[in-house]
């Protein structure tokens, strides 16, 4: 089994550098998804409402066999029609989200909560993240955190709260390293989470200095891509529904990039994001 290094979070959480992703997986084929993940060694699971496979995700986690202590299970709320952003409705509607979630995964606690897009437009969190500074304090969230976060929604989230989120996850890859975001993330002690860490495949792992680097290493393009992740101190969740490749994905001890090879992936970013524009949506 692979060793995965860790990050200690701010608030003294620690979490595995490498997890397992299950964006785009459905329900029914997220159990063994995540069991297959949980056999091969990932500790790290993450979900969310709106992917729709909290109950999958669940269900591998009762009958892997693993402790319960031994996981970090995050999951995130989904503010689309379930969340007043004005203030007046805020908390209560986070707090039934947070429950349904926590219903469907068939746990009494969260390793990680996070507000899954912010809504750029309105410019405050309301009650929302007061909702999620309740569930870090009673413990049912054991850390809360954001996602898709730019600068500017992080600095009006530090202005209203001392509660400073643990780590911000974005889409982060080779093609787009985020390395502004990445360095506001340093200075205030905030973790960087990378969904998509792999480009979802495609065009990046068919790069040539990809090819040449796993290669020179004897390893995938793929996993010279967690390598760098890791090497950046990025915390990274790849996802797959392949056996073999969820086992590919985590064997990326024993083999480290040299200055040669971290030079030549920084040269192929082309700032190509893959996903929306966090800054550019209002989902509702």
């Amino acid at each position: 089994m692979s060793t995965i290094p860790t990050v200690t979070l701010n608030n003294g959480a620690v979490i595995p550098q490498l997890g397992f992703g299950v964006w785009q997986v459905p329900d029914a084929e997220a159990a063994p998804a995540v069991g297959a993940a949980i056999e091969a060694g990932y500790r790290s699971i993450d979900t969310a409402s709106v992917y729709e496979n909290e109950t999958g995700t669940g269900t591998a986690i009762a009958g892997s066999g693993v402790a319960r202590e031994e996981l970090f299970v995050t999951t995130k709320l989904w503010n689309s029609g379930t969340v007043d952003w004005s203030g007046r409705q805020g908390r209560d509607a986070v707090l039934r989200a947070f429950d349904d979630s926590l219903a469907k995964l068939r746990l009494d606690h969260v390793d990680l909560y996070l507000i899954h897009w912010p809504r750029p437009m309105h410019g405050t969190f309301g009650n929302v993240w007061k909702a999620f500074e309740e569930l870090a304090a009673d413990g049912r969230a054991r850390s809360v955190g954001v996602s898709n976060f730019g600068p500017q929604q992080l600095e009006v989230l530090l202005q209203e709260s001392a509660v400073v989120p643990v780590l911000n996850q974005v889409e982060l890859h080779p093609y787009f390293p985020q390395l502004e975001l990445r360095a506001f993330h340093d200075e205030h002690g905030i973790a960087t989470e990378a969904w998509s860490p792999l480009g979802q495949g495609g065009a990046l792992l068919g790069e040539p200095v990809l090819a040449r680097i796993a290669e020179k290493h004897g390893r995938t393009p793929a996993q010279v891509v967690l390598r760098w992740h890791l090497q950046s101190g990025v915390i990274a969740i790849p996802k797959s529904v392949t056996p073999a490749r969820i086992k590919e994905n985590i064997d990326v001890a024993g083999f480290e990039l040299d200055a040669d090879d971290l030079t030549g992936i920084a040269g192929i970013g082309n700032g190509g994001r893959i996903g929306p524009d966090p800054q550019a949506f209002d989902w509702n």
